[in-house]
């Protein structure tokens, strides 16, 4: 269950951020409005993870996970180019998740 309820945190948090963007410095109303909501169901939804899942673990799958999901958004949505640099980052956080939960952190 704490991994249904993390992954419900992550969409919401990519869905804020993706709607931060049309936002425009939150100058209009709809797409501040999710992106309001979308953050405080997201840490709703973290916070609710934290009862069964540790605190290092879990920010690092919720983090990681809507880091890179939104850069390769930004990419195919949103006119972002595809670096190198993009890349072995998106690839770097990847890999460090995988050792964060490699690393038996434990509640």
């Amino acid at each position: 269950m704490p991994y249904v309820l993390l992954s419900c945190a992550i969409a919401s948090e990519i869905a804020a951020t993706s709607a931060m963007k049309y936002s425009e410095g939150f100058t209009r109303l709809a797409p501040s409005l999710v992106t309001v909501c979308g953050y405080l169901f997201a840490f709703y939804m973290l916070s609710l993870t934290l009862k069964s899942m540790s605190v290092g673990t879990a920010y690092a799958i919720w983090s990681g996970a809507g880091t890179a999901v939104i850069a390769v958004i930004g990419m195919l949505f949103m006119g972002e180019t595809m670096t190198a640099a993009k890349f072995a980052g998106i690839a770097l956080i990847i890999g460090g998740v995988v050792l964060v939960n490699m690393g038996g952190a434990t509640r």
